[in-house]
Formats: C-alpha cells, structure tokens, sequence
C-alpha cells in the first residue's frame, strides 16, 4: 500500500500533537501515513499555495486549523448540510474535486458524549465565533443545549452564527451578548473558542468572571493541555471537559475519512500516552 501522506495548515502549530496522534493510528492500523506540520510564513508561501502544493503533490488530504477554517472553503465541496451550515472546515479531502469536512463538529459531540453521558448542556455561553466556536455551537445544538449566548470581539461573526443557528435549528434560542460578562449570565456551562490560553496566546478568556456556580467548562485549547481556564474551573468544582478530548475525537474522526480505519478512542489514547501493547 503507497504511503498515504497528510498534514495540518495553521499558524502556531508547532506543539500540535496532531501528527502524533496520525502516526499512532496508523500503526494501530498497520498502514503507513506521514503527516507533517505546514506553517504557511515558515514556509514563505501563501495559504492558498500551500493548499494547492499539497493536492498537486498527491497528497490525500488536510487538517486545517486557526485561522484557515473558513478560508479553506473556496478549495472544496461540501455535502454535509451540517457542514454547510456552519460554513467552517477543518479537513479536506482531495479529489476532484476537492470535499470539505467538519470533523470539530463531529468530535465535539462525541466528546461532550463520552464526558458527561446522557447530560445535557443547559444554558451555555460560548467565548468566539470564529471556525471553532462555529463547529461546537452546532455541535451544542445537536446535543440538545437549551439555549446559547454568543460572544465575539467582532460581533458581526457572533451576529451571523445565530442566524446560521436559528435557520438550522430552530428549537434552541441563541442571543448575541454584549460582553462575555452578559454572555456568562445564567449560564450552566462556559467555553472557550478563542486561542486565547494557547502557547503563544496567554491568558484566560474568562479573568475575573465567577466559574464556582457553574455545572461544566470546557476549553477547546489543548495545547498546553491544563489551560489557567481549565485549572481555575476545575478549583471551583466545576466538571471539566479539555480540548484534549475535542483533539482525540476529531482526530479519530479525521483518520476515519482520510483511511478509511476505525481506530478505538481508548486504544489510541493509551497509544499517545506511550502505554500501548
């Protein structure tokens, strides 16, 4: 079998654990898969070159990361209505041509499943509007959040999701709030969709907002892996759910389409902690 070749486009990726996890699956699977790191200003090329060296080099398909998740939508198809409704992809596909797909979408709720069981999100106050905060939003829908507040820097982006949101899914309310203080009033769970927490991004999204009176946080960054958001929810008492797990699950998601093979979430994660048979 020719060796399927993949990689991840994004700014600030150097301590995405992305091709640890792509190498570990394929051993797994006994298939041989390189995936790299493409850091378009490393590599002194546009966004739209590097996407297109990579389909011409034959390459089998893209992750795409912060802040590429919209961009990308001019190279691709996308069938999913879901996918089509959130207008932000985080892997491709290469064919002719090539498909568009969310796998941030997909993973989240996997993970929030495998968290939290049969719960659901309650009222919930979601930090970004951009390509991720787009995915778990929908995601959030899907699991049966009672209603949502959205904030953004740029409230246009906040302004068009819950138009996007309310045209899909009509049952849940979703407001755009004026601050994150406003967004984070009643709110059962809070999430961050910034990169803010990042390496390369310090902070915490929600300084100086109360996190004891919440049921749950969740942090989509996962790299460092316990983000000052993280440590201060998990002191409160709240129930934490990681970007580690968002990682895992798109991540097994993403190896699906770009393989074809299914690979167990407990099986790679004991494999990317070095604990594997």
């Amino acid at each position: 079998m020719p060796v399927i070749r993949l990689g991840l486009i994004g700014d600030n990726i150097a301590a995405s654990q992305a091709p640890d996890l792509h190498h570990a699956a394929a051993r797994l699977c006994g298939i041989d898969v390189t995936y790299v790191r493409m850091v378009p200003r490393d590599l002194g090329l546009s966004f739209d070159d590097v996407v297109t060296r990579a389909q011409q080099d034959g390459w089998r398909g893209l992750n795409i990361t912060y802040p590429y998740k919209e961009r990308v939508l001019k190279f691709v198809r996308i069938d999913d209505e879901g996918v089509l409704a959130i207008r932000a992809c985080n892997t491709v596909l290469f064919g002719e041509p090539p498909v568009g797909q969310n796998t941030d979408y997909t993973g989240y709720v996997a993970a929030f499943q495998n968290r939290f069981g049969t719960m659901k999100p309650g009222v919930v106050a979601v930090a970004g509007s951009g390509g991720a905060g787009k995915a778990v939003a929908f995601a959030l829908a899907t699991l049966g959040a009672k209603s949502l507040a959205l904030f953004d820097t740029d409230a246009g982006k906040s302004y068009a999701l819950a138009a996007a949101l309310r045209q899909h899914q009509s049952g849940m309310a979703v407001r755009v709030a004026s601050s994150l203080q406003d967004a984070c009033e009643g709110a059962d769970g809070l999430i961050n969709c910034t990169p803010i927490g990042m390496v390369g991004h310090d902070g915490d999204p929600f300084d100086g907002i109360e996190l004891r009176s919440r049921s749950w946080i969740c942090d989509v960054v996962y790299t460092p892996l316990e983000t000052t958001f993280l440590k201060r929810g998990r002191a409160a008492g709240a129930e934490i759910l990681s970007g580690y797990e968002l990682f895992l699950y798109q991540g097994i998601h993403a190896f699906k389409l770009f393989t074809g093979r299914d690979v167990g979430h407990a099986e790679l994660r004991r494999a990317l902690e070095g604990k594997a048979d």
